[in-house]
């Protein structure tokens, strides 16, 4: 049988696991499963024979390199920064790999030997990166074949809570790590392209920068700036490109309501507040806010943020109870980040019967013939339940499909790549339709940034 390791059984490994376990006997595979803590595995494999869980700690060198050594090809889902010494096993020992991360600069120096010896290190074939990566070069290779030349692409993803779950006035809960969430867009200014011309957005000024998005069947969505749209423009081809913009998809509302926190100071992450563990949530509002001998903190707080009584963004916070006297932070030497993260966990946690959603939207702006042209693309994709996530789908599904086509040589091209060939995303995403992940398509009026053409 072929051996197949994935190393790491966390939240996106559930489709991943399903669809290989449903494959293993037609494609003659045995699953091995390798992580720390192998409860969840034991979950999702049950009693499948066609398995083998073990118990695999990445940093104990004898066991990850046996572990490689025995496999056929490795999936490494572990957090992006531990990828590289499972990469480094794979050209000792020739294996080819897939991971759905970023490829970090340490992957990227692993080009020339992975081509050496003939191995495909697929990297960022999750949802995003991944299938963004991979439904934007469809398009975009079929405008340049019909003679098409792009002048515009914009591209936003959102990891959000489907709308029988959307419960709350922000209309948002955690479906990732809340972390990432609440430390999103810090770093350096967010930079783009508008109409020829490099735009940037200072961090704090990113929440009130965005741009409104309409997906038939689930409303209105706005979208803020990611920190670098231009990582991929030679990638996709797009030197000359005079509109490039990278966003992240949240419901009207959402930003005008987070920029409180940035503008307060509440999402940093660079210092410790003093005496943390016994602060109550109210404390910490107040810790961001002057004293006053007689104003409440509630008061002190809209007149400090000019936030009115009757303001639908008072009401956001008020829901998140954060001028609670009597919650307790509970963290020692925390920073603010990690002292809002609690607290939001309180209120955006997925209950048991909740279930999320995978919003993308694309847009590709071309010229044909002296005209000028646009296409839209949208992908929703919803959960079934907290195992079987609409992300451990969006993300496990390409990881998996890619797998078994490296593994079948229908993928063929060696070194360290993302799925931006026709050779990667033409079957993936033929497949994926089959798991009802499918983009629409339509043809709209081309407005770019200037609709007056002046």
């Amino acid at each position: 049988m072929r051996n197949i390791l994935i190393i790491g059984a966390g939240k996106s490994s559930s489709y991943l696991i399903k669809y290989l376990l449903d494959k293993s006997q037609s494609e003659n595979l045995r699953i091995t499963i390798g992580d720390l803590n192998i409860e969840n595995a034991k979950q999702l494999v049950g009693n499948h024979p066609n398995t083998n869980i073990i118990h695999l700690d990445v940093f104990n060198a004898e066991s990850r390199m046996a572990a490689v050594k025995k496999a056929d090809i490795v999936i490494s889902m572990l957090p992006a920064r531990f990828h590289i010494e499972v990469a480094k096993d794979c050209i000792s020992y020739k294996k080819n790999m897939v991971t759905a991360s970023y490829v970090s600069p340490e992957m990227q120096a692993l080009d020339e030997d992975a081509k050496a010896n003939n191995l495909i290190f697929m990297n960022e074939i999750g949802v995003d990166p991944g299938l963004d990566h991979m439904s934007a070069m469809k398009v975009i290779n079929h405008i340049r074949e019909k003679g098409g030349k792009l002048i515009l692409f914009e591209s936003f993803t959102g990891g959000l809570v489907a709308p029988e779950s959307d419960n709350n006035l922000w209309n948002y809960k955690f479906t990732w790590n809340p972390r990432n969430v609440v430390v999103a867009g810090q770093g350096g200014a967010a930079k783009f392209l508008q109409e020829n011309q490099f735009k940037y957005i200072p961090y704090n000024r990113l929440f009130r920068r965005t741009e409104f998005l309409d997906v038939e069947g689930y409303g209105r969505f706005e979208g803020y700036a990611n920190r670098d749209s231009l990582k991929y423009q030679q990638v996709y081809g797009l030197d000359h490109i005079k509109t490039l913009y990278r966003g992240t998809m949240r419901r009207v509302g959402f930003s005008r309501a987070w920029n409180v926190f940035v503008q307060l100071g509440m999402t940093d992450d660079s210092y410790t507040i003093d005496d943390s563990i016994n602060m109550s949530y109210r404390d910490f509002v107040n810790s961001f806010l002057p004293y006053s001998p007689t104003d409440s903190v509630e008061l002190k707080f809209r007149h400090a943020l000019k936030i009115d009584q009757d303001d639908i963004v008072w009401d956001k916070f008020l829901e998140l109870d954060i001028f609670n006297p009597k919650k307790m932070v509970t963290l020692d030497k925390a920073t603010p980040a990690q002292i809002l993260q609690k607290i939001l966990t309180d209120s955006w946690t997925l209950s048991p019967n909740d279930k999320d959603m995978i919003v993308m939207y694309h847009k590709f702006g071309y010229e044909l013939n002296g005209e000028k042209h646009q296409i839209d693309s949208t992908m929703v994709t919803l959960g079934k339940d907290q195992t079987y996530t609409a992300m451990s789908k969006t993300v496990g599904l390409p990881v998996a499909i890619a797998t078994l086509a490296i593994l079948n040589g229908t993928i063929k091209t060696p070194g360290v790549q993302i799925p931006i060939t026709k050779e990667v995303y033409t079957p993936i995403l033929e497949e994926l339709e089959s798991y009802d992940i499918t983009f629409k398509e339509y043809d709209v009026p081309y407005l770019g940034y200037n609709p007056l053409n002046i």
